[in-house]
């Protein structure tokens, strides 16, 4: 079994591979959020990330049931990812049954508890004053994350930001615009599909995803392009059930 020094150096490879022109924002985001998850003494993570007018989106989740809390703070406009981006702070261990978190958030900290979260940490994804989004870790158990943890979250979330602006800066503003456009667009088209594929395969939305991924990455295609593909109907899906999976591409 891999050393977590072993990880720690796999993922910032895995970072470094992905600063080619063929850059898939979702898929690369995706990918940090299993990362956290393996990494981290986390039950979830959840990624959002800001478009070119400011506005807040769920780009990354660990699993269906987090992204749903993500959309819902978003939608409520509240909750220590959503302070995080707006401020660039970090919120570290925030218990969501103190009363001073539910009388701060009171339809996020109700929501995240019901969903089984006691704890959770917002960490900035910023460079050098910039605020791109957030980097949200929840905890089932009410003891406070590690130090040594935060630290490595902040590491990813800060060798994140870094990929993320570094590819925008390979392209003039108005191409970088239509294609964090064509990210968020795309994002509702994978959503689209889990749903399609979770009630054709009668399986979790979480599953339907593990398995569209691996397809997908086991075909070289990105996510967005076998998304359309399924959605217009080109896809057989069948095949792509059979597709053995490895444990490491888990998460949705």
């Amino acid at each position: 079994m891999a050393t977590r020094e072993q990880q720690v150096t796999e993922v910032f490879v895995e970072v470094a591979d992905s600063l080619i022109d063929d850059f898939d924002v979702i898929d690369f985001l995706q990918k940090l959020s299993v990362r956290c998850m393996e990494l981290l003494d986390v039950a979830a993570v959840g990624i959002l990330l800001s478009d070119e007018g400011g506005g807040l989106h769920v780009l990354a989740a660990s699993d269906e049931d987090t992204r749903l809390l993500e959309l819902f703070a978003l939608q409520h406009d509240e909750g220590p990812c959503v302070d995080c981006c707006n401020d660039g702070q970090p919120r570290i261990n925030i218990s969501l049954t103190d009363p001073d978190a539910a009388a701060r958030w009171p339809q996020f900290a109700r929501s995240a508890h019901d969903t089984g979260f006691t704890t959770t940490n917002a960490l900035p994804l910023r460079l050098r004053g910039r605020v791109i989004g957030a980097l949200s870790l929840f905890r089932t158990t009410p003891e406070p994350l590690a130090t040594s943890d935060v630290a490595l979250a902040q590491a990813l979330a800060d060798v994140a930001t870094i990929a993320i602006l570094q590819q925008r800066t390979l392209v003039h503003i108005e191409t970088e615009r239509d294609q964090l456009q064509y990210a968020l667009n795309s994002r509702i088209v994978i959503e689209q599909v889990k749903g399609i594929l979770a009630e054709r395969w009668q399986t979790s939305i979480d599953e339907a995803f593990r398995t569209f991924r691996a397809y997908a990455r086991a075909h070289n295609r990105k996510l967005s392009g076998l998304a359309r593909d399924i959605a217009e109907g080109v896809q057989d899906t069948d095949v792509m059930r059979t597709l053995p999976q490895r444990r490491s591409e888990t998460g949705a």
